[in-house]
C-alpha cells in the first residue's frame, strides 16, 4: 500500500506564504482564510437576513466591505455576498453556515477558488492606478469591487487606510502576483 505524503501547498506553490516588499509596499499571499459565496434564494430576503444575524455575518450593501467578529463579507451582486471566516475554525465553511441558512440560500465553498494577496503600505493608490479603474483615492475604508487586473477577474477590498486585499482566481496566482510585483515596482 502506497503510503502517500501529501503536504499543502500556498497558491503560489511554496511550504509558506509568499511576502514582497517592494518601496513602502508589502504583498503578502494569505492563507488563513476560508471562503464561502453566499447567494439568496427567490423571496428568501428576510430568511438570509435573519440566518446571518444568528451567525454575526455582516451583509453589506452594493460596493461594500464588513467585519463582524470572526465573519467578514463583501457583496458581490443583488442579494450575494462572499464570506471570509478563519480558516484555522472554520476549514469545512459551508458546513458551519448551512445548517442556520437552511433552504433560503445556496452556499458553496470558494476557499480553494480564489488567492487572497493583502497589499499594505502608504502610497497604494500610486501602485494600484496602474492595475485597475478602481480609483482608491476616491474611496474609503469598507469598500470594495470587482474590476479586471491583468486580464483577471478580481476583487479589490480596502479593509484600513494603508491595508487592502486583492482577490483573484487561484489558477492564475502567478500572473496577479507578477502583475502586482510589476505595478509596485514601476509606482516605487
Amino acid at each position: 500500500m502506497p503510503n502517500h505524503r501529501l503536504k499543502p501547498l500556498s497558491p503560489l506553490g511554496h511550504d509558506t506564504p509568499v511576502v514582497t516588499t517592494i518601496g513602502p509596499v508589502t504583498i503578502s499571499e494569505m492563507i488563513d482564510r476560508a471562503l464561502a459565496s453566499v447567494a439568496t434564494r427567490r423571496d428568501q430576503d428576510k430568511a438570509v437576513a435573519a440566518a446571518a444575524k444568528t451567525l454575526g455575518i455582516p451583509l453589506p450593501g452594493a460596493g461594500h466591505f464588513e467585519q463582524a467578529g470572526v465573519f467578514s463579507s463583501f457583496w458581490l451582486g443583488p442579494d450575494q455576498w462572499m464570506v471570509e471566516a478563519p480558516f484555522a475554525s472554520h476549514e469545512d465553511i459551508v458546513a458551519i453556515l448551512k445548517p442556520t441558512f437552511g433552504r433560503a440560500a445556496s452556499i458553496t465553498e470558494q476557499t480553494d477558488a480564489w488567492v487572497r494577496f493583502d497589499v499594505s503600505g502608504k502610497e497604494l493608490p500610486s501602485m494600484f492606478e496602474r492595475l485597475c479603474t478602481f480609483d482608491l483615492r476616491s474611496h474609503g475604508t469598507g469598500s470594495a469591487t470587482r474590476t479586471v487586473i491583468d486580464h483577471l477577474g478580481c476583487y479589490v477590498i480596502i479593509r484600513g487606510e494603508a491595508l487592502l486585499s486583492v482577490i483573484g482566481p487561484r489558477s492564475s496566482a502567478q500572473s496577479l502576483h507578477h502583475a502586482l510585483v510589476v505595478a509596485a515596482q514601476s509606482a516605487f
